[in-house]
């Protein structure tokens, strides 16, 4: 009796390490009707794992690796998430494989098919994962302008490439697909930038041919003493562009201080949220207009953009 036990408990103990397949529980004696219990949760099609599993972003990911050639590497915003930039996960997960792999589209997946030589992958997180380098070349040449030197900006100042190198392969592979997006990108990319809205702000100013702002400039009032930082600035208005974030609530003590310091100081504020950004012709309207109504100051040597 207790053989027997131990004997039906065995599929359940060796399954309930990650996902699986059904193929694979046919080797323990399981059939596609047992998998159909509360014991068990369906992945994808003919991929299950314990239900006990944590359903986070590692299990899945461990579900796709599963389902993906052994030639595969995470790539894009996944490959991003992985590489701890400030992106949110994204579904569906993003991956590459080489163009001569045969494998059909995978649900869950967003497959990209393009060259993967294995000196552009890493391993991140247990994962197959292109390199920073190629993540930030991916990324910075998809066709969405704003979003490709956001990737780029946040890439730089995360220290995973430099400038010097991502102008260096875009000279090495001048005839690349994606490349005069990846040029444009880093022309227009300010490692600075302390967050990809504040990047998506500066794009939207500069696409609008307003002057490019200066970004993330230190400023003093007459006496010479620090009274803030400016995310985005124009020194020939004494104009501060400012973003506020989701913990802006947390620090709104902090920031109206800082506010009413700056307004002493001579300097003149614009404060725009997410909620602006998703009209950003209103943000470059209002930024126009304040350019046009302050008066124009000389500019020192160290305010330049």
């Amino acid at each position: 009796m207790l053989e027997a036990m131990a004997t039906r408990s065995l599929p359940q103990v060796e399954l309930q390490h990650g996902p699986f397949r059904v193929e694979d529980a046919r080797q323990f004696g399981m059939r596609w009707d047992d998998l159909q219990t509360k014991f068990w949760t369906r992945l994808s099609r003919g991929q299950y794992a314990w239900v006990g599993l944590r359903q986070d972003w590692e299990l899945k990911m461990r579900a796709v690796a599963q389902r993906l050639p052994a030639e595969y590497a995470f790539s894009g915003l996944t490959a991003a998430w992985l590489l701890g930039l400030d992106v949110a996960w994204c579904e569906p997960i993003e991956a590459t494989i080489g163009r001569d792999v045969p494998v059909r589209a995978r649900a869950g997946v967003r497959l990209r098919r393009a060259a993967l030589p294995e000196s552009e992958v890493i391993i991140r997180h247990r994962f197959r994962t292109t390199s920073a380098m190629r993540t930030a070349c991916d990324l910075g040449s998809r066709s969405d302008a704003v979003e490709s030197v956001v990737a780029i900006d946040m890439a730089v100042r995360a220290g995973l490439v430099t400038v010097p190198q991502l102008a260096s392969h875009i000279e090495e592979h001048a005839g690349a697909k994606g490349i005069k997006r990846l040029r444009r990108a880093v022309r227009m990319a300010d490692p600075r930038a302390e967050s990809p809205m504040e990047t998506r702000v500066r794009i939207a100013l500069i696409r609008a041919k307003l002057p490019h702002p200066s970004v993330q400039v230190k400023l003093r009032d007459a006496a010479g003493n620090f009274v803030g930082r400016a995310d985005l600035y124009y020194p020939d208005r004494r104009l501060v562009i400012e973003y506020d974030g989701e913990n802006h609530k947390d620090r709104m003590v902090a920031d109206m201080r800082r506010q009413n310091a700056l307004v002493n100081a001579g300097y003149h504020l614009l404060r725009f949220t997410a909620a602006d950004l998703r009209a950003p012709r209103s943000v470059v309207t209002q930024v126009r207009q304040a350019r046009a109504l302050l008066p124009k100051y000389p500019v020192s040597p160290d305010e330049a953009p």
